[in-house]
């Protein structure tokens, strides 16, 4: 887990914009914005208008310069509290990563990287955004409010009585303030920076009260659409088992009439006919037997699972399908071959949707073995999944098309009543597959060692 962890782009992604906020000094210095010029010209022509241009060039500097080690921060700590399932994460990495930062920049930039209010009220708001969409709010949201935030709080840098309270403490922001005293505009420039904190806390903070109300109503919606679709299921399940449990009368007055036949017959070509109508009987019993009850296995070879699920879903299909076989057809495996075909074409369904519109859209159904290990796959040349979907594919609900998605839920809990697993492979561009690794207590084959 933690290996492909540290394999993962989307967490190098984050790392790369806290690298890049660390040397952005290096080459966005006060120099090169402007600023520096600047204030040269307010120092030898001073008046307000200057004064305030050089508050905002202040303002600006400092929030592009902070901007992408703070969101790197965030969401490198989203991520790795919802993969590794630690919620606290999210909180601890930004708390640890952002002082280091600072404590990184102040050691090779001449000019004091001040980590003062702005940076704690950040800090504090990071944990205040967790707790407020109580994990839900989407990180692609929090970075964007705390934007705002940042944009926000740096105003309280140029506001002059906040000086002794550890609010711009940076060598250009006490210019800044001190050129405003002089002038005589260090009231005005407090109020304006005060109007313009406020006016993006106040913007910050509807849009985080919006965003989170909407995402809870969309889970909420989401919910309601898997109880309905639950609903609707149960109620299907329980008509079709009554009919299916139906079905066992005619089957059992079938083998009576032909157990009937074979006793007062000596004909060998309809003692022949019965025995096959027996075997059919006898097939379809089973079949009526693993529908009804989920425990009921029976082994099976890999080629009558096949042909099994080609007749069930490829034979009426649209989409041209591949197989690659690897595995020996003759290997037999012990499933729910009715349960356990729905949740391949489940898959199948899903490899489908993936490559529509593709003009070389391609499935494959594989086999092959994995030591003592069988594993059924559903390969497509889509778009592939991001790890973040990834993460999101195995919850109830969660699809990435306009319905809600319930098909891996229900392979999953297939998939656990046969003691297997099931595990993806997915690069984006390049496409996915879906394995189903069934264990070797549930596989026979005299070509296969067992161990024993």
């Amino acid at each position: 887990m933690k290996e492909d962890l540290w394999k993962s782009k989307s967490i190098w992604i984050k790392v790369a914009l806290i690298l890049a906020g660390i040397t952005m000094p290096l080459w966005l210095s006060v120099e090169f914005s402007g600023l520096a010029a600047l204030m040269e010209d307010l120092e030898n022509q001073p008046s307000g208008s200057k004064l305030m241009m050089a508050a905002f060039g202040l303002i600006l500097l400092n929030t592009i310069r902070a901007l992408p080690h703070y969101i790197g921060a965030l969401l490198l700590g989203d991520e790795l509290g919802t993969r590794l399932k630690r919620p606290w994460l999210k909180v601890l990495v930004p708390m640890a990563a952002i002082p280091i930062v600072y404590a990184i920049i102040n050691g090779y930039n001449s000019i004091n990287y001040h980590f003062g209010g702005p940076a704690i009220f950040l800090l504090l708001s990071i944990a205040v955004l967790h707790f407020l969409g109580r994990g839900q709010l989407r990180p692609v949201f929090k970075a964007f409010i705390l934007a705002q935030l940042l944009l926000g709080f740096q105003w309280l840098d140029t506001v002059t009585f906040l000086t002794a309270f550890g609010f711009g403490g940076g060598e250009i922001s006490m210019q800044v303030k001190n050129m405003a005293e002089q002038l005589g505009f260090g009231s005005t420039l407090s109020f304006y920076s005060l109007v313009f904190f406020g006016v993006f806390i106040v913007n910050a903070t509807f849009l985080a009260v919006y965003l989170t109300v909407a995402e809870q109503k969309a889970r909420m919606r989401q919910d309601l659409d898997i109880a309905r679709l639950d609903m609707v299921e149960s109620r299907s399940g329980r008509e079709a088992l009554h009919l299916v449990h139906d079905l066992k009368t005619p089957l059992s007055l079938m083998e009576g009439l032909n157990s009937l036949i074979q006793m007062k017959t000596k004909d060998e070509e309809i003692l022949q006919y019965t025995n096959k109508i027996s075997s059919s009987i006898q097939a379809t019993s089973d079949m009526v037997s693993e529908i009804l009850y989920h425990e009921k296995k029976n082994w099976c070879t890999l080629k009558t699972f096949i042909e099994y699920v080609r007749a069930n879903k490829l034979s009426d299909s649209a989409t041209i399908y591949a197989f690659d076989l690897e595995a020996d057809e003759q290997i037999e495996i012990y499933i729910n071959k009715i349960r356990m075909t729905r949740a391949l074409v489940n898959l199948i369904d899903n490899a489908s949707d993936a490559v529509e519109g593709n003009q070389d859209a391609k499935v494959t159904i594989a086999t092959k073995v994995d030591q003592e290990t069988i594993l059924i796959g559903v390969k497509d040349n889509g778009h592939g999944i991001s790890q973040a979907d990834i993460n999101k594919i195995w919850n109830a609900g969660y699809s990435t098309k306009s319905h809600p998605g319930v098909g891996l839920t229900f392979v999953q809990n297939v998939v656990k009543e046969h003691g297997a697993e099931l595990s993806i492979e997915s690069e984006q561009g390049i496409g996915t597959t879906f394995w189903i690794h069934l264990p070797k207590e549930r596989v026979r084959d005299e070509n296969i060692n067992h161990g024993q």
